[in-house]
């Protein structure tokens, strides 16, 4: 049996910040990973924003990390030459009604010191965006776009040059605690088993965290959350889009609401919608097919703020899942932390968005808390 300092289960882009901060700190550290490269899940379907921390409830640990990270993160991309962009974004009501909201994400944002987000009028946003239909917007500049893979392959990097090994294509089976630490069963490609003595386990399974968690003898299962999956679908614009920032309507119960973003070549994409899948387990396998009759739902909502979006324009693109530990009916959870009574492990949980943006920040978090 091998004996580690530090695992880090799951090589998404929170398992690779974490497993980059604790060998840049001198610990020993391997990343166990069930995939044969890194960020092949939530990590690299996504919108690849680069967001400000606006929406999230003032003191949570989503809009702490989003803040931090965020700046984090832009340091960290100019550092490392890796392409990133701030184009900033609008968020627009189409209607009357939706003004409240509006001035609620504004206050939302003045509070978790996002100060450099502003209002504008129908016509202060028509003139950023002569193609927008709406009656009122917020500007937030600070919102940017980023080349996910490349920051995932830096960060990688980073902690190869500081010592950390991975092991792709490997599966944890089993764990068990003791007074030493945990001891892993983990399972490669070839079928072979081994056993790892660990001092400390970081769970940043993603999707998977909570059924790794309910592996592991030893955690107290009554404080594992339970996990919920929202695929989001994506579809891209034939065609050049007639803008330049990214275009978010006011959110909707599970996510941002189908919006408008660029990537790094200026080709528009549209989504993520919500779609909430049943449980699926970790031995399963996620259809990540975009159906082209969602579409339907797309046209009638991009329309509602840029009508003059042609037919038969859209196409799919590619989906996601978001790693959910709230249910379908309940306010969105924040992220998670936690060690289930045991100071040999920390388990990290509905590491949604802001998770991308966060992800510098979330490691400095878990370097503390372990």
């Amino acid at each position: 049996m091998d004996n580690i300092d530090c695992v880090v289960i799951g090589a998404g882009v929170a398992g690779l910040a974490v497993a980059r901060k604790l060998a840049l700190a001198g610990r020993e550290v391997l990343v166990v990973e069930t995939n044969p490269a890194i960020g092949m899940e939530t990590s690299s379907r996504n919108s690849e924003v680069i967001h400000a921390g606006l929406y999230y409830p003032t003191g949570s640990l989503k809009a702490r990390l989003c803040v931090a990270g965020r700046d984090a993160l832009y340091t960290y991309c100019a550092a490392r030459g890796i392409e990133h962009r701030r184009c900033g974004k609008l968020i627009v009501a189409t209607s009357d009604a939706q003004r409240a909201k509006l001035a609620a994400i504004h206050a939302q944002a003045q509070a978790n010191g996002c100060t450099e987000v502003a209002a504008l009028t129908a016509q202060q946003a028509q003139s950023l965006e002569p193609a927008l239909s709406c009656v009122a917007a917020l500007s937030s500049p600070m919102t940017g776009i980023i080349d996910s893979h490349a920051y995932m392959l830096s960060l990688q990097g980073d902690a190869e040059n500081a010592g950390a090994l991975f092991a792709f294509d490997s599966r944890l089976i089993a764990g068990s605690t003791d007074a030493a630490g945990i001891v892993l069963q983990v399972r490669t490609g070839s079928d072979e088993e081994t056993e790892l003595q660990a001092a400390t386990v970081i769970n940043c399974a993603g999707l998977w965290a909570p059924h790794i968690a309910g592996r592991i003898d030893g955690l107290d299962d009554g404080t594992i959350p339970v996990p919920y999956f929202a695929k989001g679908n994506y579809y891209s614009l034939a065609g050049k889009a007639p803008f330049s920032h990214l275009i978010y309507p006011v959110p909707e119960a599970g996510g941002l609401g189908v919006h408008l973003t660029l990537d790094l070549g200026g080709q528009a994409r549209f989504g993520p919608d919500v779609e909430w899948l049943p449980d699926i387990d970790d031995n399963g396998i996620i259809d990540y097919t975009v159906d082209p009759r969602r579409a339907d739902r797309f046209y009638r909502e991009i329309r509602a703020y840029w009508p003059a979006l042609p037919d038969a324009v859209l196409q799919p693109a590619y989906a996601g899942v978001r790693p959910k530990i709230s249910a379908p009916d309940m306010p969105a959870a924040d992220f998670l932390f936690a060690a289930h009574g045991n100071r040999h492990y920390l388990g990290l949980y509905g590491i949604e968005s802001p998770g991308l943006t966060a992800a510098l920040a979330i490691a400095d978090h878990v370097f503390h808390l372990i």
